[in-house]
């Protein structure tokens, strides 16, 4: 049964925007737009309605509807979805509000020199790609087709070109904005500068991004090979690992990530090696020579565009096909901690690999200081005072059975739990939580540390008084309150 709040404020967007514009359940737009989730857990969040905006005057409009105290039933909590790839219920979904659909904000515009290129929040990035490869240019922007520039940029954003050019958000010269107050404002290095620090890692907090600039870069096809190695090989995989992450001896060029998999449906358990070089080669890299002489179970390599890795990514990660889970841990790549990395998710298998469709990994991404110290004091993550390498520690895990969801939410999180305990007994934590990656129980936010936090909340005093973003948006992740003590 529809409620009378429900009819009353999407019948309000109705008149404001037209039908066009605002889905409701049972319609085909409303149902093509819940399958377009990346998650099953997602695709099963029925909002009241979907709108879906066709500008930022559009988007303005309906923040002032949903946040107007003089609407019948008051004001009304809303989900912001850019390309739909957070995982968890009510991330970009909204279960008892409006989802404000940005896909319709997916414009992709170079500017008359092709330094710099406006995206519109609810674009993918192989989209961009797409548009920027034939002329020869490329964004440091997101790995895997079908994820969004406005909802990857706002949470950091690692990207291939990370080592050479940072953060995603830190190739932004400017965020479009609409504040809490349905104001449309430009947020850039020089306007709103702390807005623009802000954004850069704040996420949802302060108002809908409706585009972002980004600079651009010449770039050509990109090596990208990728190998299955067994289990035999793990002491080598470490040792050349630890070597090549190391800060003197990263290659800025290189961008990859080692991890450990369990296939249920492939009854496979194996090291994967996915190895990208950004620059022209002919042949393997030399910077993976030690990597690609390893035992190999399956190896390929080839020469491909920025979209077409991107495609080939999202091949292995479905929308709409499973149900999904990402947490994460950050440490030092020691040795010692990369081992214990291994034991841990070994020995987590057998409390798991009986579930009904299975993918159980971990993955080793490396933050080398030539991406996350460039531009650090210019976004709000705090890691300013790090210094050498740092990995961010992916645990993705895919399954079949909504009956499975619990038990495979409680494994990860005693996975998590062992992780952080190994690396503060190795001395390899480190507290930072990477947003894109988190899980809804881990408080990326808080990982920024005090200082950046409370900058957060002066920002959020500034642009959003009332905290409509904080109350009203209880998606994603926010900004600890200002009792809290980390």
């Amino acid at each position: 049964m529809v409620s009378s709040t429900s009819i009353s404020h999407c019948e309000a967007l109705i008149a404001l925007l037209g039908k066009e514009k605002v889905s409701l359940p049972g319609s085909t737009a409303y149902n093509a737009s819940l399958l377009s989730y990346f998650s099953l857990q997602s695709i099963a969040v029925h909002p009241l309605c979907i709108v879906s905006p066709q500008s930022a005057s559009d988007v303005s409009a309906v923040i002032g509807s949903l946040t107007s105290a003089n609407a019948p039933n008051g004001s009304c909590e809303f989900a912001i979805r850019s390309g739909g790839h957070m995982w968890f219920p009510g991330a970009s979904n909204a279960p008892n509000g409006v989802t404000i659909d940005l896909r319709g904000l997916n414009s992709i515009d170079l500017n008359a020199d092709n330094s710099t290129v406006s995206a519109g929040a609810g674009a993918t990035w192989d989209a961009v790609y797409g548009n920027l490869d034939p002329l020869g240019l490329s964004v440091a922007g997101g790995r895997i087709a079908g994820v969004g520039v406005g909802g990857l940029t706002l949470g950091g954003g690692i990207s291939y070109f990370g080592p050479r050019y940072g953060w995603t958000c830190n190739t932004a010269s400017a965020f479009e904005i609409v504040l809490a107050d349905g104001s449309i404002v430009e947020a850039t290095e020089k306007q709103n500068s702390d807005l623009f620090h802000g954004l850069c890692g704040g996420s949802n907090n302060f108002g809908v991004v409706t585009r972002i600039d980004l600079k651009t870069f010449n770039q050509g096809p990109i090596w990208y090979g990728s190998t299955y190695n067994p289990l035999s090989t793990i002491d080598d995989q470490v040792r050349i690992y630890a070597k090549i992450v190391a800060a003197e001896n990263y290659d800025e060029n290189a961008s990859f990530i080692t991890g450990f998999g369990f296939s249920k449906s492939q009854g496979l358990t194996v090291i994967t090696n996915e190895l990208a070089y950004t620059k022209p080669v002919e042949g393997p890299p030399s910077y993976y020579e030690e990597l690609l002489s390893l035992p190999s179970i399956y190896n390929s390599s080839s020469t491909v565009s920025a979209q077409t890795l991107a495609q080939n990514g999202a091949s292995f990660l479905p929308p709409g096909a499973n149900r999904y889970l990402f947490a994460t841990v950050t440490f030092r790549p020691t040795e010692a901690m990369l081992h214990a990395a291994f034991d841990a998710w070994n020995a987590s298998l057998a409390g798991v690999q009986d579930i009904n469709g299975l993918t159980w990994s971990l993955s080793l991404e490396a933050l080398p200081p030539a991406l996350y110290r460039r531009g650090a004091a210019a976004n709000a993550m705090g890691l300013g005072d790090r210094t050498g390498t740092r990995v961010v520690c992916l645990l993705s895990h895919i399954w079949a059975d909504e009956a499975d969801n619990e038990r495979v939410y409680a494994a990860t999180a005693a996975l998590v739990s062992t992780l952080q305990d190994a690396a503060r007994s190795l001395d390899a934590y480190d507290p930072f939580i990477y947003l894109n990656y988190a899980a809804p129980w881990q408080e990326p936010i808080a990982s920024y540390g005090d200082e950046s936090v409370q900058k957060l909340r002066e920002l959020r005093a500034r642009v959003d008084p009332k905290g409509v973003f904080t109350h009203l948006v209880p998606g994603g992740f926010k900004i600890p309150p200002d009792d809290t003590q980390k």
